[in-house]
């Protein structure tokens, strides 16, 4: 099992969603980028984002060529029938260089380990495997390097799990909070028949609508459900039916139906989740701007650097990029956290 290691130098790893924002990454000081095809394979599947394998490989070409490693997301689950294209696209990351794929499903994993064993394996947050015991199986199977652990843990869970596999830790450090148990969302696919796990696209553009009432409230619909009304002036959110406001009869004011949508913004804890034995610290945002990506990844490439160099970091420039409504930092450190 691993040894623990205090301020181990960890990786930091940074979304791509289209190559511009590959290069961007790596010019910002991203020791590693994680991207996704053009196809279900992946679950950011949306007009505009990802890559065709040509770009694929020329931005292996740029990220090797300046000592920054390239991760290539096949985190869906395939429906029965259609293996295939997840067949496909473990071959092109075999065949252009990628560094590692980031696998969910155990058939995809197995093919992987079979046809392609000198491809690295990293297990998908979207596998749900938080415990050791779901880790080792899928190391001892399919000869999984590193896992991707799921953003509810706290420090002292992560330190724990650590201390039982004998894979790297990856761990979530910047964006979004997943909604109740990660990589198994179904509302999307409730509402609009596309899914989330094996289409990759949650609240498909084409089912969004916005539509503005007379006194200048502005109504968010997914498919045939209202999920969300904002007053004039009011900032809308992100239109996804988890994250949406509903009218009930024992809430006065429309509410979140989960949870209130907040930011993970981890920063603070750096130390802490490096003592605990986390590998690579991972950025959440291929869905965000150039612009984004490069003030957090610059952000974090500064914060890293400071702390391996025995100075205090100083993140107070992150607090301006966090989503939502609120941040989250010190409930990780509790225990009771959920």
């Amino acid at each position: 099992m691993n040894d623990h290691v205090e301020h181990r130098r960890p990786e930091l790893v940074c979304p791509a969603g289209t190559p511009a924002s590959l290069r961007t990454a790596v010019d910002a000081g991203a020791d590693t980028v994680y991207c996704g095809l053009q196809n279900a394979t992946n679950a950011r599947n949306f007009p505009g984002l990802n890559f065709s394998p040509d770009e694929l490989r020329s931005s292996v070409g740029y990220a090797h060529a300046r000592g920054s490693k390239v991760l290539l997301a096949v985190n869906t689950f395939p429906p029965a029938g259609q293996f295939q294209l997840w067949k496909d696209a473990v071959g092109i990351a075999a065949s252009v260089g990628v560094d590692a794929i980031i696998v969910a499903d155990m058939g995809v994993a197995a093919f992987a380990c079979r046809e392609y064993p000198q491809l690295r394996l990293h297990l998908s947050v979207q596998a749900g495997a938080s415990s050791p015991e779901a880790i080792r199986f899928h190391c001892e199977e399919f000869n999984i390097k590193r896992v991707v652990l799921p953003r509810i843990l706290t420090v002292a869970e992560i330190a724990d799990v650590h201390r039982q596999i004998p894979c790297e830790i990856e761990a979530f450090v910047f964006g979004n909070i997943g909604m109740m148990a990660e990589g198994r969302c179904s509302l999307t696919n409730y509402v609009t028949g596309v899914s989330t796990n094996m289409d990759g696209v949650c609240s498909p553009a084409a089912d969004v609508r916005y539509e503005e009432e007379a006194d200048g409230t502005l109504t968010t619909r997914l498919g045939p459900f209202v999920i969300d009304q904002y007053g004039c002036g009011e900032s809308g959110g992100y239109p996804t039916i988890c994250k949406g406001r509903y009218s009930c009869s024992a809430q006065s004011e429309p509410y979140y139906a989960f949870e209130e949508p907040r930011s993970l913004n981890l920063s603070a804890l750096l130390p802490d989740l490096m003592r605990a034995g986390v590998t690579a610290l991972k950025i959440e945002g291929r869905q965000r701007s150039r612009a984004y990506v490069k003030s957090v990844v610059a952000a974090f490439r500064r914060a890293v650097d400071e702390i391996m160099a025995g100075k205090e970091p100083a993140l107070t420039d992150l607090i301006a990029l966090t989503e939502g409504h609120k941040e989250t930092q010190g409930a990780f450190q509790s225990k009771s956290w959920r």
